[in-house]
């Protein structure tokens, strides 16, 4: 969902363990950065138990990534790929913390 206009649209997401990052495109021809999210700015990922809320498309496919600064709502294709995201972006967040310990 947008951060200023509260709207679904779809968007393609880059996961950098290298980079410690992840950002995300208007398209998969990676053309145009919409955005960046730090592993170090994540708070928590979590499946979003309050759809009434968002609004999603499909609430059970939603969860939310909370960074310091703000809070972004996501909807997988599949209940697979919501829990594979969901794992790859907590244990890059994970990581990143034993990594700077």
């Amino acid at each position: 969902m947008g951060g200023k206009i509260k709207s679904w649209k779809k968007r393609w997401f880059v996961f950098d363990r290298l980079k410690r990052n992840f950002c995300y495109y208007v398209d998969k021809h990676e053309t145009k950065l919409k955005g960046l999210i730090y592993f170090q700015a994540i708070e928590e990922v979590y499946y979003d138990h309050l759809r009434s809320a968002t609004k999603s498309p499909n609430p059970t496919l939603t969860f939310c990534v909370k960074t310091h600064d703000r809070l972004y709502y996501m909807v997988a294709p599949s209940p697979e790929a919501m829990r594979i995201w969901m794992d790859v972006i907590v244990t890059g967040a994970e990581g990143y913390t034993q990594f700077m310990s």
